[in-house]
């Protein structure tokens, strides 16, 4: 991913991306994304871009591994999210599921790993410390609540799934408070003329519409030049 996508794709919802990864594609049908309502950190922020870092956790029963595994996986766990490619984005899925009760996302866990470079965090899971949160570090959640739990790591690197979104280790990640999407590598080539080339055919709508004395006319003739432009 060059630079110039990067800062394109920071500056675009989404839905934006979403759309645009179909442009790109020539089709409908991309489906690599979240489904269902998220809850964002922070919602008049840039979106969130970078290659995933991933790992399972869980909270609800406590650990039936030795202390001595479990603290050995934690570090793992953090040097994992302190190594590999920037940007990167933290997806993490909570194996609780939809009765998550262990709020990873807290004012540390947020700290510890802006400090280590990375974009956001995107999870199933829980977040809470909402006052306290850095800026700069945006986190899409399952849900808001007050308790850690018996929270501790079960998987480091591994394929997780996300309201329905699969992600691998290393997959491009785009997030904000829609949800996220999965990049397909095969776009990337492509992805950043089909985001120009998609905002500029919206204008073709979205422009007449803010005009004042838009009417039936004006719309079936803005029409007419946006289905065209699609084709």
């Amino acid at each position: 991913m060059n630079e110039n996508l990067l800062k394109l794709l920071q500056r675009v919802d989404t839905p934006t991306a979403c759309n645009a990864i179909e442009v790109a594609q020539g089709k409908r049908g991309f489906n690599a994304f979240t489904r269902g309502t998220m809850l964002a950190s922070h919602t008049d922020v840039p979106a969130m871009v970078g290659y995933a870092r991933t790992a399972r956790i869980a909270a609800v029963a406590p650990p039936t591994e030795a202390p001595e595994v479990i603290k050995a996986r934690r570090m793992a766990y953090y040097r994992h999210m302190s190594e590999g490619p920037r940007p990167a984005v933290v997806v993490i899925e909570d194996m609780d599921f939809p009765h998550c009760i262990g709020a990873y996302w807290g004012e540390i866990n947020t700290n510890v790993h802006k400090g280590f470079g990375m974009s956001g965090a995107l999870t199933n899971g829980v977040m809470r410390d909402l006052g306290d949160l850095p800026d700069g570090f945006p986190v899409v959640a399952g849900s808001i609540g007050p308790s850690h739990g018996f929270v501790h790591v079960k998987e480091v690197g591994t394929t997780v799934t996300v309201f329905g979104m699969q992600v691998a280790d290393g997959d491009l990640i785009h997030a904000d408070r829609h949800g996220g999407v999965v990049i397909p590598s095969e776009v990337l080539d492509t992805l950043e003329v089909a985001i120009l080339k998609l905002l500029d055919t919206e204008k073709l709508v979205l422009d007449p519409a803010r005009k004042d004395g838009f009417d039936f006319d004006a719309f079936e003739t803005a029409w007419t030049a946006f289905e065209n432009a699609r084709t």
